[in-house]
């Protein structure tokens, strides 16, 4: 039984940073790979970064070099350090644990604007 629960979004500039939590319950977090994923209006959710249970990360293109998911098993929590911002990253951000295939958790979302 996992609850995640997502902070950090907000109203931001472009060109400004963000850092979104990701606090997980539950007894098997540091076994499962987290992920941050986004949902713009009109388009697909997709994958912004993830990291695996050994710490293997992996980045959509569009935020390579700006963006920075880290982990800290200690606390049940994943982050996502957003730097750099563009409008184009404007959407809600979903956290998601994932162990053994069948065990899938999503957060609530949290909205993230970039605007002038």
């Amino acid at each position: 039984q996992v609850q995640l629960v997502e902070s950090g979004g907000g109203l931001v500039q472009p060109g400004g940073s963000l850092r979104l939590s990701c606090a997980a319950s539950g007894s098997f977090f540091r076994f499962s790979a987290m992920g941050w994923y986004r949902q713009a209006p009109g388009k697909q959710r997709e994958l912004v970064a993830a990291i695996t249970s050994g710490g293997s990360t992996n980045y959509a293109d569009s935020v390579v070099g700006r963006f920075t998911i880290s982990r800290d098993n200690a606390k049940n929590t994943v982050y996502l350090q957003m730097n750099s911002l563009k409008p184009e990253d404007t959407a809600v951000y979903y956290c998601n644990q994932r162990w053994l295939q069948q065990y899938d958790y999503w957060g609530q979302g949290t909205q993230v604007t970039v605007s002038s």
